[in-house]
């Protein structure tokens, strides 16, 4: 095999856990430089794996695990892996990213990329130790929740191995099961799911092959003086008052989705407020692995289980908050600290939880569902809902399936405000008062998506009237997605963005300095471009049709009930998606044209 570039070892390992055949593949260093690693490699492997027609519950779909070339590098946030797959709650392409040792760990087992398929014979552990893989039997975890699952395995497996777990929600393939390790989670789009279909219940990684950088002293150097800008200005609120610091700016703005996006605000919103809640209970900041930003704020609960009544520290970010506070009509914040800490428990995404059942307490209250119990405002009822998600009981079956498609069970035009784009359900930005980023969910090859947009950066500027959509914020949508798609595939945190002076030019430095190719800027923004415009090309061999990029009926033909400015029309929101197509050098229907896949050098996939 040709030597790989620095940063890379230059092959995957592709694991069948039907027959436990393991193959090492080579990936061509030209792949490698057009993909770079994360997302934008995930979602060439799932493109050269012919998978997009697959049931993505299937034994034949791959689920991958994939690293970058920066993992293992000083660079700060740089300890981030991306789980690519088709989704089973979209049927569309889903790369959920997170930060742990995992990333550190599993880029030492020497490959890029960890593809997995088939279906073990019973509930298994993948073990991959040094690229030698085994599967053992994990009957004795079967139910257990995702801490207790690691901790089970950390006694029986050792400390020396990094873990990726399911809870019992990935076991019962709810659609928008999370796969957790180190108390983070890979989290949106069901990848819980699709390895609970795999029959295994935890990977476990370790390894000894650590990559090499093409200039080490210059990359620390570097390294240094980036980690010292990330802990300047730029990231101060993340670390004073945690993800959720905006939130009473969004609830004066009636940007804050409440009662399912009925309305704007909720009254009351200052208990949920991470300068309340740093006064009124503790707290304590944690950081991802290899990160100096420390946004991580974890609030102290009163819990009472069969071990009496113990105190908990729950990680509350603002989408826990506003999916399992506002939009239920809740603003109690033990409530909501409890049914974070129960998602993270049973490996539940906590958008597409509290947006399916602030759905089900909609549908309730118009008598189109029997469950009299599930109402606005009821915090006992997020707490039961959640339990029956997680053990598909009852009702739970259902929210298990996520609000597009209990909608389409329950019918009667309730799919006209189901909260969902392409089957993921819309996170926290009330898309009529925030309408660049209205663009912004519409056209996401996710669904809608906060983390694969950053299109609310425009409205919260001078440059856009935020309640008026027009075609010419297509390219603000685009460059924020853009730089998303960039820093998925290179892998960095999003709260870098506002660090990096020369956004696209430090990028390439970075790169260059880990890899020694002579790359560029423009090459960086071609990059971004290929990446995206690939998740466009899977996404059209999925079944994408042009009418999936819109917003559910209630937003393009009703005002917020507490704002009646923030009203968003259905003519509106397809001249700036056709603006959007065009400028990408697609057709206006959304198709990538032959001249911009020979551009981007994508004609071969």
């Amino acid at each position: 095999m040709t030597r790989p570039p620095p940063g890379y070892h230059g092959q995957y390992l592709r694991i069948d856990v039907s027959t436990g055949e393991v193959r090492a593949v080579g990936l061509p260093e030209d792949v490698l430089r057009r993909f770079l690693g994360g997302s934008g490699l995930g979602t060439w492997l799932l493109l050269d794996d012919n998978s997009a027609a697959c049931d993505p519950l299937a034994p034949a779909a791959p689920l991958a695990f994939v690293f970058s070339p920066l993992v293992g590098s000083p660079l700060t946030t740089s300890a981030k892996f991306a789980v690519v797959s088709k989704s089973p709650l979209t049927e569309r392409i889903n790369d959920s990213l997170a930060s742990s040792g995992f990333a550190i760990a599993g880029k030492r087992t020497g490959a890029d990329a960890l593809v997995i398929v088939g279906r073990a014979p019973r509930l298994s552990i993948l073990l991959i130790d040094d690229g030698q893989v085994r599967l053992e039997p994990a009957d004795d975890l079967a139910g257990l929740a995702c801490p207790a699952a690691e901790a089970a395995l950390r006694a029986r497996v050792g400390n020396d191995y990094s873990y990726a777990v399911i809870g019992p929600a990935g076991e019962r393939l709810v659609r928008y099961a999370t796969i957790s390790h180190d108390g983070r989670h890979a989290g949106r789009g069901g990848s819980g799911a699709v390895l609970g279909a795999k029959n295994i219940k935890a990977i476990a990684v370790r390894g000894t092959k650590r990559a090499t950088w093409a200039q080490p002293q210059q990359l620390a150097a570097y390294a240094k003086d980036l980690s010292a800008r990330s802990f300047g200005p730029a990231t101060a609120k993340y670390r004073e008052l945690g993800t959720a610091s905006n939130l009473l700016v969004f609830n004066r703005l009636s940007a804050l989705p409440t009662r399912n996006f009925q309305a704007g605000s909720i009254a009351g919103a200052e208990a949920l407020a991470p300068e309340t809640l740093a006064v009124a209970r503790t707290r304590t900041q944690a950081s991802c692995a290899a990160c100096t930003i420390g946004c991580e704020h974890l609030y102290g609960l009163r819990r009472t289980d069969s071990a009496g009544d113990t105190a908990q520290n729950v990680r509350l970010e603002y989408e826990n908050l506003f999916a399992l506070g506002p939009l239920c009509g809740v603003t109690d914040p033990d409530v909501v600290l409890a049914a974070s800490h129960r998602c993270d428990e049973l490996g539940i995404d906590t958008i597409s939880a509290g947006g399916t059942i602030a759905f089900a307490m909609e549908c309730a209250e118009r008598g189109l569902l029997d469950e009299p119990w599930i109402r606005f405002g009821e915090g006992d009822a997020i707490l039961r809902a959640i339990e029956l998600v997680g053990s598909r009981q009852g009702i739970g079956d259902l929210l298990a399936e996520g609000s597009r498609r209990a909608a389409q069970s329950i019918g009667r035009d309730s799919l006209d405000f189901a909260p969902q784009v392409k089957g993921l359900e819309i996170p926290g930005y009330e898309p009529r008062a925030l309408q660049t980023m209205a663009l912004g969910f519409a056209v996401g090859s996710r669904g809608a998506d906060h983390n694969r947009s950053g299109a609310y950066e425009a409205d919260f500027s001078a440059a856009v009237d935020r309640r008026k959509l027009v075609p010419d914020v297509a390219e603000l949508a685009i460059a924020t997605e853009d730089k998303a798609a960039l820093l998925d595939s290179l892998i960095l945190c999003k709260f870098l963005r506002g660090v990096l002076e020369d956004f696209y030019g430090e990028a390439a430095e970075m790169l260059a300095l880990v890899t020694g190719w002579d790359v560029t800027a423009d090459e960086m923004r071609t990059s971004a471009e290929r990446i995206v415009t690939a998740k466009k090309v899977f996404n059209r061999r999925a079944g994408w049709t042009p009418g999936e990029d819109t917003l559910p009926p209630r937003m393009l033909a009703q005002a917020l009930d507490d704002d009646e400015r923030a009203r968003l029309s259905s003519e509106q929101l397809a001249a700036a998606v056709r603006s959007y197509n065009l400028s990408r050098g697609w057709t206006a229907e959304g198709v990538p044209t032959p001249a911009t896949l020979e551009r981007l050098a994508l004609a071969d996939i």
